[in-house]
Protein backbone atom coordinates (compact mmCIF):
# COMPACT_ATOMS: atom_id res chain seq x y z
CA UNK A 1 0.00 0.00 0.00
CA UNK A 2 0.87 3.64 -1.02
CA UNK A 3 -0.04 6.35 1.25
CA UNK A 4 0.26 10.01 -0.86
CA UNK A 5 -0.89 13.16 1.38
CA UNK A 6 -2.61 16.21 0.07
CA UNK A 7 -1.41 18.96 2.10
CA UNK A 8 2.69 17.77 0.50
CA UNK A 9 1.21 17.32 -3.16
CA UNK A 10 -0.15 19.87 -4.59
CA UNK A 11 -3.08 18.36 -7.19
CA UNK A 12 -1.30 18.21 -10.46
CA UNK A 13 1.56 16.18 -8.63
CA UNK A 14 -0.58 13.82 -6.79
CA UNK A 15 -2.57 13.15 -9.90
CA UNK A 16 0.83 12.48 -11.68
CA UNK A 17 2.01 9.97 -9.57
CA UNK A 18 -1.35 8.21 -8.37
CA UNK A 19 -1.84 7.99 -11.86
CA UNK A 20 1.22 6.01 -12.50
CA UNK A 21 0.64 3.70 -9.13
CA UNK A 22 -2.74 2.85 -10.56
CA UNK A 23 -1.56 1.88 -13.68
CA UNK A 24 0.81 -1.09 -11.92
CA UNK A 25 -2.26 -2.16 -9.89
CA UNK A 26 -1.20 -0.39 -6.24
CA UNK A 27 -3.51 0.47 -3.72
CA UNK A 28 -3.02 3.84 -3.09
CA UNK A 29 -4.55 5.97 0.14
CA UNK A 30 -4.66 9.57 -0.43
CA UNK A 31 -4.55 11.80 2.87
CA UNK A 32 -6.19 15.07 3.57
CA UNK A 33 -7.90 15.16 0.63
CA UNK A 34 -9.94 18.75 2.18
CA UNK A 35 -12.66 19.14 -0.71
CA UNK A 36 -10.10 20.10 -2.66
CA UNK A 37 -10.90 19.97 -6.42
CA UNK A 38 -9.89 17.69 -9.49
CA UNK A 39 -8.62 14.83 -7.67
CA UNK A 40 -7.74 11.86 -9.36
CA UNK A 41 -8.35 12.89 -12.64
CA UNK A 42 -7.87 10.14 -16.05
CA UNK A 43 -7.50 7.34 -13.83
CA UNK A 44 -6.50 4.30 -15.17
CA UNK A 45 -6.57 0.66 -14.12
CA UNK A 46 -6.46 -1.58 -12.70
CA UNK A 47 -5.32 -0.10 -8.88
CA UNK A 48 -7.49 1.46 -6.45
CA UNK A 49 -7.29 4.24 -4.41
CA UNK A 50 -9.20 5.46 -1.04
CA UNK A 51 -9.54 9.31 -0.46
CA UNK A 52 -9.87 9.51 3.60
CA UNK A 53 -12.18 12.30 3.54
CA UNK A 54 -14.53 14.57 1.37
CA UNK A 55 -13.09 15.64 -2.13
CA UNK A 56 -14.26 19.05 -4.47
CA UNK A 57 -15.13 19.05 -7.97
CA UNK A 58 -14.16 16.41 -11.03
CA UNK A 59 -12.43 13.97 -8.41
CA UNK A 60 -12.89 10.70 -11.16
CA UNK A 61 -13.34 12.68 -14.27
CA UNK A 62 -11.78 11.13 -17.51
CA UNK A 63 -11.06 8.05 -15.92
CA UNK A 64 -10.66 4.54 -17.55
CA UNK A 65 -10.27 1.95 -15.35
CA UNK A 66 -9.64 1.33 -11.76
CA UNK A 67 -11.15 1.46 -8.11
CA UNK A 68 -11.81 4.80 -6.37
CA UNK A 69 -13.39 5.17 -2.83
CA UNK A 70 -14.13 8.64 -1.65
CA UNK A 71 -14.44 8.34 2.19
CA UNK A 72 -17.10 11.39 2.68
CA UNK A 73 -18.74 13.66 0.18
CA UNK A 74 -17.96 14.88 -2.77
CA UNK A 75 -18.60 18.13 -5.25
CA UNK A 76 -19.62 18.36 -8.52
CA UNK A 77 -19.32 16.23 -11.73
CA UNK A 78 -17.84 12.79 -9.95
CA UNK A 79 -16.90 10.52 -12.67
CA UNK A 80 -17.63 13.35 -15.47
CA UNK A 81 -17.22 11.55 -18.56
CA UNK A 82 -15.35 8.33 -17.15
CA UNK A 83 -15.22 5.65 -19.89
CA UNK A 84 -14.55 2.80 -17.56
CA UNK A 85 -13.54 1.94 -13.68
CA UNK A 86 -15.75 2.19 -10.55
CA UNK A 87 -16.10 4.91 -8.02
CA UNK A 88 -18.25 4.71 -4.77
CA UNK A 89 -18.94 7.83 -2.57
CA UNK A 90 -19.81 6.95 1.20
CA UNK A 91 -21.04 10.46 1.32
CA UNK A 92 -23.16 12.37 -0.48
CA UNK A 93 -22.76 14.29 -3.91
CA UNK A 94 -23.32 17.57 -5.10
CA UNK A 95 -24.81 18.36 -8.96
CA UNK A 96 -23.98 16.58 -12.53
CA UNK A 97 -22.49 13.38 -11.03
CA UNK A 98 -22.20 10.84 -13.81
CA UNK A 99 -21.83 14.02 -16.26
CA UNK A 100 -21.63 12.45 -19.81
CA UNK A 101 -20.28 9.19 -18.22
CA UNK A 102 -19.55 6.88 -20.96
CA UNK A 103 -18.68 3.49 -19.17
CA UNK A 104 -18.28 2.07 -15.66
CA UNK A 105 -20.48 2.73 -12.18
CA UNK A 106 -20.47 5.47 -9.90
CA UNK A 107 -22.41 4.63 -6.72
CA UNK A 108 -23.79 6.71 -3.56
CA UNK A 109 -24.11 5.82 -0.73
CA UNK A 110 -26.34 9.09 0.39
CA UNK A 111 -28.04 11.99 -1.95
CA UNK A 112 -27.37 13.63 -5.37
CA UNK A 113 -27.43 17.54 -6.21
CA UNK A 114 -28.75 18.41 -9.22
CA UNK A 115 -28.69 17.51 -13.02
CA UNK A 116 -27.94 13.19 -11.94
CA UNK A 117 -26.41 11.92 -15.29
CA UNK A 118 -26.97 14.76 -17.17
CA UNK A 119 -25.82 13.89 -20.69
CA UNK A 120 -24.93 10.27 -19.82
CA UNK A 121 -23.88 8.17 -22.63
CA UNK A 122 -23.72 4.84 -20.76
CA UNK A 123 -22.65 3.29 -17.78
CA UNK A 124 -24.74 3.28 -14.72
CA UNK A 125 -25.19 6.12 -11.46
CA UNK A 126 -26.43 4.28 -8.52
CA UNK A 127 -27.80 6.49 -5.87
CA UNK A 128 -28.65 5.09 -2.50
CA UNK A 129 -30.75 8.45 -1.42
CA UNK A 130 -33.00 10.84 -3.75
CA UNK A 131 -31.47 12.82 -7.05
CA UNK A 132 -32.16 16.37 -7.17
CA UNK A 133 -34.05 18.58 -9.91
CA UNK A 134 -33.19 18.12 -13.98
CA UNK A 135 -32.16 14.34 -12.84
CA UNK A 136 -31.52 12.59 -16.59
CA UNK A 137 -31.54 15.70 -18.30
CA UNK A 138 -30.84 14.84 -21.95
CA UNK A 139 -29.31 11.30 -21.28
CA UNK A 140 -28.75 9.17 -24.32
CA UNK A 141 -27.90 6.00 -22.85
CA UNK A 142 -27.10 4.23 -19.79
CA UNK A 143 -29.25 3.76 -16.42
CA UNK A 144 -29.69 6.03 -13.38
CA UNK A 145 -30.83 4.00 -10.58
CA UNK A 146 -32.35 6.36 -7.41
CA UNK A 147 -33.30 4.27 -4.51
CA UNK A 148 -35.08 7.46 -2.73
CA UNK A 149 -37.03 10.22 -4.76
CA UNK A 150 -36.75 12.24 -7.90
CA UNK A 151 -37.22 15.76 -7.50
CA UNK A 152 -38.88 17.92 -10.07
CA UNK A 153 -38.04 17.72 -13.64
CA UNK A 154 -36.64 14.09 -13.65
CA UNK A 155 -35.97 13.05 -17.77
CA UNK A 156 -36.31 16.44 -18.98
CA UNK A 157 -35.39 16.18 -23.17
CA UNK A 158 -34.37 12.71 -22.34
CA UNK A 159 -33.28 10.60 -25.09
CA UNK A 160 -32.64 6.78 -24.52
CA UNK A 161 -31.37 6.70 -21.29
CA UNK A 162 -33.26 4.71 -18.41
CA UNK A 163 -33.80 6.30 -15.79
CA UNK A 164 -35.09 4.39 -12.14
CA UNK A 165 -36.45 5.73 -9.15
CA UNK A 166 -37.76 3.02 -6.07
CA UNK A 167 -39.13 6.40 -4.29
CA UNK A 168 -41.63 9.75 -4.96
CA UNK A 169 -41.34 11.47 -8.35
CA UNK A 170 -41.79 14.91 -7.97
CA UNK A 171 -42.48 16.32 -10.94
CA UNK A 172 -41.12 15.31 -14.49
CA UNK A 173 -39.32 17.31 -16.92
CA UNK A 174 -40.53 18.11 -20.78
CA UNK A 175 -41.38 15.21 -23.00
CA UNK A 176 -40.67 12.38 -20.17
CA UNK A 177 -43.42 10.02 -19.24
CA UNK A 178 -43.22 7.09 -16.51
CA UNK A 179 -43.79 3.50 -17.57
CA UNK A 180 -43.77 0.47 -15.14
CA UNK A 181 -40.62 -1.43 -15.57
CA UNK A 182 -40.97 -5.18 -17.13
CA UNK A 183 -40.12 -8.00 -14.22
CA UNK A 184 -36.82 -8.49 -15.91
CA UNK A 185 -35.96 -4.90 -16.03
CA UNK A 186 -36.27 -5.03 -12.20
CA UNK A 187 -34.54 -8.19 -11.46
CA UNK A 188 -31.27 -6.21 -13.06
CA UNK A 189 -31.22 -3.01 -11.45
CA UNK A 190 -32.02 -4.93 -8.35
CA UNK A 191 -28.95 -7.90 -9.01
CA UNK A 192 -26.74 -3.97 -9.74
CA UNK A 193 -28.18 -2.46 -6.33
CA UNK A 194 -27.19 -5.87 -4.51
CA UNK A 195 -23.76 -6.06 -6.60
CA UNK A 196 -22.83 -2.57 -5.42
CA UNK A 197 -23.68 -3.46 -2.15
CA UNK A 198 -26.74 -2.24 -1.20
CA UNK A 199 -29.37 -3.29 0.93
CA UNK A 200 -32.49 -4.68 -1.07
CA UNK A 201 -35.52 -3.33 -0.06
CA UNK A 202 -39.38 -4.11 -1.70
CA UNK A 203 -40.48 -0.80 -3.75
CA UNK A 204 -42.71 0.49 -5.79
CA UNK A 205 -40.29 1.24 -8.86
CA UNK A 206 -41.12 3.59 -11.68
CA UNK A 207 -39.36 3.68 -14.88
CA UNK A 208 -38.56 7.38 -16.72
CA UNK A 209 -38.46 7.36 -20.35
CA UNK A 210 -38.42 10.02 -23.37
CA UNK A 211 -42.21 10.56 -24.51
CA UNK A 212 -40.53 11.14 -28.23
CA UNK A 213 -42.04 14.10 -28.96
CA UNK A 214 -38.82 16.38 -29.02
CA UNK A 215 -36.93 13.49 -31.07
CA UNK A 216 -38.25 14.82 -33.98
CA UNK A 217 -38.92 18.54 -34.97
CA UNK A 218 -42.40 19.40 -35.61
CA UNK A 219 -43.42 23.13 -35.95
CA UNK A 220 -46.88 22.17 -34.53
CA UNK A 221 -45.20 21.33 -31.35
CA UNK A 222 -43.28 25.03 -31.26
CA UNK A 223 -44.10 26.00 -27.94
CA UNK A 224 -43.09 22.55 -26.24
CA UNK A 225 -39.88 22.96 -27.81
CA UNK A 226 -39.86 27.00 -26.32
CA UNK A 227 -39.87 25.24 -22.89
CA UNK A 228 -36.88 23.48 -23.44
Amino acid sequence: MVTLDVDVLSPRALNEKLRALMAQGEEVVVENPRSRHNLGVALPGPGHVTFKGSVGYYCGGLSSGGTAVVEGNAGWGIGESMASGFIRVRGSVGQSVGASLRGGTVVVEGDAGPRAGVAQKGGVVVVGGSIGFLSGFMAQRGKLIALGDAADGVGDSLYEGNIFVGGNIHGLGIDAVIIKPTAEEIDEIESIIAEVGMRLEIRDWKKVVAGRKLWYFDKREGQTWLKV
